[in-house]
């Protein structure tokens, strides 16, 4: 330290024996000039580019001006708006159960004949479009059967699936208690009766189902469409309706059952 005092005092010492001119004395006319001067913002230059870029905004902003505002800067750049969205790509060629995971597809006759009960059809929406059947070990016992239908009037077809309608059965029963915890926040549970048979109008997206095959296997199954679905127990046929349906076009086409 007592180093860096006496460096200091060296360079004071050489500093009074220079010599130099003298110097006025310039801070007050620096000040002056400073006060006098206006900020940038102040300045009328400033203020007018400011106004200039306020105001091509708003004009950008309103599209009929857009083309107008172009031509006369002589920009050759379109400006675009998206006033639609882009067509959705088409579903994949081949039958629409076969990316569902129904099983395997087969004719309506030999669906019939593969099972052991009489396979309910809904009489309002006419002849099933594909016919499915899953067998052990992927299926239940004694076979589970789907039809599927694209299509249908009035009733919403699945942009992902091509499918209106889905119609499964399988012999078994149904617990409401079981099957009931898995649906989840947002879905509801209706006990209804279709022809004189105890039915279950579930509401919202439920996504899986349980019940008890035929053999007293606990069934877990996926519901294919995810939206609104009618469960109904026709006598030891359990008979699954899944579709973007109301309730009562749902309660018509069980009462069609036959």
């Amino acid at each position: 330290m007592s180093e860096l005092i006496d460096f200091e005092g060296r360079l004071s010492g050489i500093a009074a024996e220079l010599d130099w001119p003298a110097t006025p004395d310039l801070r007050a006319a620096v000040r002056r000039r400073i006060v006098a001067r206006p900020a940038w913002y102040a300045s009328r230059w400033a203020m007018a580019a400011v106004a200039v870029i306020v105001i091509a905004a708003a004009l950008l902003a309103y599209p009929p001006t857009r083309t107008a505002i172009a031509d006369w800067v002589n920009l050759h750049t379109s400006i675009k708006r998206t006033t639609s969205l882009s067509t959705p790509s088409p579903l994949p060629p081949g039958p629409l159960g076969r990316r569902l995971g129904l099983g395997r597809e087969t004719t309506l006759s030999a669906a019939r004949s593969a099972v052991s009960w009489r396979l309910l059809l809904p009489g309002s929406l006419g002849t099933p479009d594909e016919v499915y059947v899953q067998n052990l070990p992927d299926g239940p016992a004694q076979g589970e059967v789907t039809l599927v239908y694209g299509a249908r009037p009035g009733i919403p077809v699945s942009g992902e699936t091509g499918v209106s309608v889905l119609v499964t059965e399988a012999r078994g029963t149904v617990d409401q208690n079981f099957f009931g915890k898995t649906v989840g926040p947002g879905t509801t549970i209706e006990p209804v009766t279709v022809n004189g048979h105890q039915g279950w109008w579930i509401s919202g997206q439920p996504h899986v189902f349980f019940f008890e095959d035929s053999s007293g296997n606990a069934r877990l199954e996926t519901l294919r469409l995810a939206t609104n679905t009618l469960i109904i127990d026709d006598g030891g046929t359990i008979v699954r309706i899944e579709g973007d349906l109301t309730r009562q076009q749902a309660l018509d086409l069980a009462a069609s059952l036959a």
